[in-house]
Formats: structure tokens, sequence, C-alpha cells
């Protein structure tokens, strides 16, 4: 073990966080806590992992269970993709594998929606195998130390980095320096504000010295992002029923509810519609991020006057159905009341 294997072990030791999948080798409840804590913090994480874990405590009964009833559990987590492929693995391994994860970084790889850090992730952490892991903490850790410029989501940037996080893991224990290394990046070399003043490793840091640990790392900038421009139609509920819709294209939201949506080229001709359409209730204007996307929604609430477009679904019911964050959003400002204005 090298010194610097030896530092981020012993600050590991002293400093890491208490949590529940760093309690079990099962590579089940590994692959879950990694779906939902991809672009999920941490804390916002973990009562996800719980729920899942208590609605479906093995592979098998995430494999037999609805996709509605996983979408509904996912709320609030968004990239629903993430959900549904979640669900899609879980089948794999039940027809395919037995109920068994593959004890293979290559078998993992062959699994849906599990990539080159899954499958580092199952593979050191519940067998031990010697594959570095390489998240958003390692990258910067990994790129003060070398004081290395080279765009981490760049062609060479992923060789430069796998080679080096390579060279760097601690064979005899892969699944405990991977965590450490990612709790490392997490907790103390952190994206602003990092704790260099009292950093165990800052003496082999060239970034330290070079006092540029502030610029890194280097990413490239995402592709343009597309703006949509959305206004959801609340139809007034007649006897405690309401419209909504199931999304089935190929877009943002597959397989979620909605209430009925009418989509504009631009914001001025969302807004002559706001302006001519008859309504008993205007939302703010809710703006919701995705990767490549900015949608900027309002809510309306009208007289309906057609129902066959939808599935009526009893007030009551609302909840039992997975709808998009930026819905979960307006009705967490306004709650049902809305719907009776």
């Amino acid at each position: 073990m090298n010194q610097i294997q030896r530092e981020i072990s012993a600050w590991y030791h002293v400093h890491k966080r208490a949590l529940p999948w760093r309690e079990t080798r099962n590579p089940y409840f590994i692959w879950l806590s990694e779906i939902i804590l991809q672009q999920t913090r941490v804390e916002q994480g973990m009562a996800y992992y719980f729920k899942f874990t208590e609605a479906f405590p093995t592979v098998h009964d995430l494999a037999q269970a609805d996709e509605q009833v996983v979408l509904n559990l996912w709320q609030g987590l968004g990239y629903y993709s993430r959900a549904r492929n979640l669900h899609r693995t879980a089948k794999q391994l039940v027809e395919e594998f037995e109920g068994e994860f593959p004890k293979s970084y290559e078998g993992l790889l062959k699994l849906t929606g599990v990539g080159p850090y899954t499958a580092a992730a199952i593979a050191s952490f519940s067998f031990d195998l010697p594959h570095a892991v390489l998240d958003g903490n390692v990258f910067r850790v990994l790129s003060r130390l070398n004081n290395w410029s080279v765009p981490i989501n760049s062609t060479q940037g992923k060789k430069d980095f796998e080679k080096f996080a390579d060279e760097l893991l601690d064979q005899k224990n892969p699944g405990l320096f991977n965590q450490a290394m990612m709790e490392f990046g997490a907790l103390h070399c952190k994206p602003s504000q990092p704790l260099c003043g009292e950093c165990p490793i800052s003496i082999y840091c060239l970034a330290f010295s070079e006092k540029t640990v502030r610029d890194l790392p280097v990413k490239l900038k995402n592709q343009s992002v597309r703006q949509r421009y959305f206004v959801f139609e609340i139809l007034q509920p007649k006897h405690g029923w309401i419209l909504l819709e199931k999304r089935k294209e190929k877009d943002i939201w597959q397989h979620l509810y909605q209430f009925p949506l009418k989509e504009f080229q631009g914001p001025e001709e969302k807004e002559r519609y706001l302006s001519d359409v008859m309504h008993s209730f205007q939302s703010k204007e809710y703006k919701h991020v995705l990767s490549h996307q900015h949608l900027f929604c309002h809510f309306i609430v009208r007289i309906p006057t057609d129902l066959d477009d939808g599935a009526q679904v009893k007030l009551e019911d609302l909840h039992q159905y997975p709808i998009p964050r930026a819905i979960d959003r307006f009705l967490d400002d306004y709650g049902l009341d809305i719907f009776h204005s």
C-alpha cells in the first residue's frame, strides 16, 4: 500500500458516514443504492433506499412488481428512465440469471442500465474484485492530485483517469478503498470550499502546490439546452373525478401521468393562449430543469368541454398515480383545494 492509499484509508476509517448499503455485501442492495444515488444527494436517496428495500426485499419482488408501483415509489427523484431500467434489469436478472447477479465485471456490464461505474461498484463492494470506481467525487480527487486540466468527460480524459484510478487502487481491499475515495471527494475534497488546510494528502497534491484546486476538474460543456413551454390544464372535476393523461411517446416522463397538456413553440405563443383561454385560476410559472431541457410550465383550472381524451381518476386517488416532479411541485404549493377553484 502506497502512502496516498494509507492516508485516504486512514481518513475514511475516522470520517466515513454510517450508510446502510455499506453494511452489506448483497449485490441487490448495493445495485439499488447505486441506481438511486445517481444524480441524487445521499440525504435524499436514503429515504428512497429504505422505501425500495422494504417494498421489494429481493430482486424477485422487484421483477414481479407492476411498473406503476415502481414509478410511484420513485416519484420525486426525477430521471424516471432510471426507474424503468431498474425494473427492466430486475426482470432480466430473474429471467436470464435466476435472480443471481453475475460475479464478474464483464458479466455485470451485460445488465440493462449498468455501465462501467455501476459494474465496478458492485464488483468491488460485493465481490472484492479489483475495479476502480470513477464517480464525480473520484474524478475531482484524481484531477487535483495530478493537476490535470484534461476534461473528465472527454475521450482522452476518461482513458487517463481510468488508468490512474486503476494504478492507485488498493488491490487487496478494492471495495474499501473505492468507498474511501468516493467519501473523501464527497466530504473533504469538495467542489467548493475543499478542506485543503487539513488535507492528509496535500503534500502529494499538485493542484494544491500550483494553487489551481478551485479550477479543477475541467468538464466539457453540455450540448445546447432545449427550451419548452407547457400549459397544464386542470379540468374542473365533476363529482370528485379529474382527468389525467398517460405519457406514452418516447419523450420526457414516459409512462407517467399528467394533466392535459398543451405545448407551445415559444413564450409569446404561450402567453397569447393564457390570455385568450377562459380559466378560473392560473399558477405562477414553474421552471423545471432537466439535463438538456428547460421546461417553463403554467397550470390553469378551467371548465372541461370534453372528458374523452384521458383517464378519469377520483381526486382522492390522485396520489396513487406516478406524476412528474414539475407537477408534484405545483401540488406541494397549492394543494388539492385548487381543483375546486
